[in-house]
């Protein structure tokens, strides 16, 4: 292992530096994988990545099938064409290369190809109260997976969650299993300097929204709230910083760093940001990350009453001259500004039309607004989607 390369193993196997893509087919030898589903997508595609990290295998004598057919919010059709295509072979692991999208859709095959209706059977909505513990799930001997992020944002690679959309429900569905973890993540902030800034700044704010909507969750978990204030720390130090000198490697280990710290934040929840962000994302296909940014201050404003003190503590962390939590919201709407996201749902094509539903849908969402820091109705989530569509943020 080469001395710039970060070695840890919290909560699975993690090499973290600069050209951490080059260890793969050493990680693959390690966990005795010799024929692999490579799962990434077309735009990884055309930059070549994809191709870089198969030349790589294959050159240390190891097979590999290249699967590209991932969208962006990944559906139920993607996941059932990846099971065809992975049974159709003798693969004994898989490896996710790309985004999010890339390493939900990798997740949700590798499950799905050892019990056909696992979409069902283990999406949150049910599954914890089947399987309250992760050793109550049942062992389905799911295909090993390696991770290797290319954006820093969702922390997929360090979760036992998929986020997959309902291809005719146009709904989207959380999935878990205890067998998801990922044998080892590779963090390469080389694979992510091709991001463009747009899209760096809004999976970077992705991260940070999970970590404040964790850090601001009810239930007690000390461990996931003290990782929480270092991710929040991190990005509003590098954040900038990345988007501003996109070959910066310092900057962009960093966010990958609180990127991935993020998953093992939200063992503590998420929140309504969240529970509209799916909503919206299902119904109307829009960037996850950036949905996540726009709503932020706007659940941070419905759930000031309940949040004082959590975000007493970031802004302690990120150095605001106030601790109200009208100073997190002005910190957060700033820093919005300065990276370029637009402050309202409207800015992106949003009317309000259908706010009824996405508020039905939103607190049907069990995954994220059973851990809001108030119980929120229906009625409560479609008033704070409107607000967010027309920028009407001094309205809780």
């Amino acid at each position: 292992m080469t001395s710039h390369i970060h070695y840890w193993n919290y909560p699975t196997e993690i090499y973290a530096g600069e050209d951490a893509l080059g260890l793969l087919p050493s990680v693959c030898k390690q966990q005795h994988l010799r024929h692999l589903f490579l799962v990434s997508d077309q735009g990884l595609g055309k930059l070549g990545i994809s191709a870089r990290a198969k030349a790589l295998l294959e050159a240390a004598d190891i097979q590999v099938t290249l699967f590209e057919d991932v969208q962006s919010n990944p559906t139920t059709d993607n996941v059932y064409a990846g099971v065809a295509a992975f049974q159709a072979g003798r693969f004994d692991g898989v490896v996710a290369l790309g985004g999010g999208s890339v390493i939900d859709a990798a997740k949700a095959i590798a499950l799905v190809s050892r019990q056909a209706t696992a979409l069902s059977d283990f999406d949150w909505n049910v599954a914890f109260e089947k399987y309250p513990s992760l050793g109550s799930f049942p062992r389905l001997g799911v295909p090993p997976l390696i991770i290797i992020p290319t954006t820093a944002g969702t922390g997929s690679e360090l979760s036992r969650e998929a986020v997959i959309t309902h291809s005719a429900e146009q709904t989207k569905h959380v999935v878990t299993h205890a067998e998801l973890l990922a044998r080892v993540v590779l963090l390469d902030p080389a694979l992510t300097t091709g991001l463009p800034a747009h899209l760096t700044a809004a999976t970077g704010l992705d991260a940070l929204t999970h970590h404040i909507e964790a850090l601001v969750s009810p239930l007690y978990h000390p461990m996931s709230a003290g990782i929480a204030l270092e991710g929040i720390r991190l990005i509003s130090q590098f954040l900038p910083l990345a988007v501003k000198e996109p070959d910066n490697m310092a900057a962009r280990t960093q966010m990958l760093v609180a990127s991935a710290m993020a998953a093992v934040a939200f063992q503590k929840g998420l929140g309504g940001v969240h529970a509209i962000a799916h909503a919206l994302g299902a119904r109307y296909h829009k960037h996850h990350g950036l949905l996540n940014a726009i709503l932020l201050p706007y659940l941070l404003k419905a759930n000031a009453a309940a949040i004082e003190e959590p975000l007493r503590l970031v802004a302690r962390v990120v150095g605001l001259p106030g601790e109200r939590v009208d100073d997190v919201i002005d910190w957060v709407v700033q820093l919005r500004q300065a990276l370029g996201i637009p402050h309202t749902l409207a800015e992106i094509g949003m009317t309000g039309e259908e706010s009824d539903l996405i508020g039905a849908a939103a607190v049907a969402d069990l995954s994220s607004a059973d851990t809001n820091p108030i119980a929120l109705t229906a009625d409560d989530y479609a008033r704070i989607f409107l607000n967010a569509v027309h920028g009407r943020l001094t309205e809780s």
